[in-house]
């Protein structure tokens, strides 16, 4: 990291060395101060996409399940599908007509989720299916 920082400093203080010698010389007098400001900012444009596009994350691979971990706590294939609605932060009424089910349904489904995964709130559910790679 450092070593990167101080190239940009370098190269920044190359190019500031550079437009300071042409404001000496005889293109200096005919070319106005927008300009060089202007090149500036372009050049710290260019700085700021380039950097930009290095520090951000690159696509992953797809979210593959925890199948180990789905066999381990015994959890059934409704009971996952219950989670990845769950994430998305419905209400049981809305988890219910996702899946054409009655709401009572819904809560049974949800308690035996909490019991398997060991928790009591739906924040904590997420929270270890997210730490299981159970959902995404």
């Amino acid at each position: 990291m450092w070593r990167t920082a101080i190239l940009y400093a370098l190269g920044l203080a190359v190019v500031a060395v550079a437009l300071e010698q042409l404001k000496f010389r005889y293109a200096a007098d005919q070319i106005s101060t927008d300009l060089y400001v202007g090149l500036l900012a372009l050049g710290f444009i260019c700085l700021g996409l380039w950097v930009g596009h290095r520090l951000t994350a690159k696509k992953s691979a797809p979210f593959e399940r925890n199948a180990a971990a789905i066999a381990s706590l015994g959890l059934t294939p409704r009971e996952c599908e219950i989670l990845d609605l769950l994430a998305s932060g419905q209400s049981n009424k809305e988890l219910a007509r996702a899946l054409d089910v009655s709401p009572n349904t819904v809560k049974t489904h949800l308690a035996n989720l909490f019991a398997k995964l060991d928790v009591d709130r739906r924040v904590k559910a997420i929270e270890k299916a997210r730490f299981l790679s159970l959902i995404e």
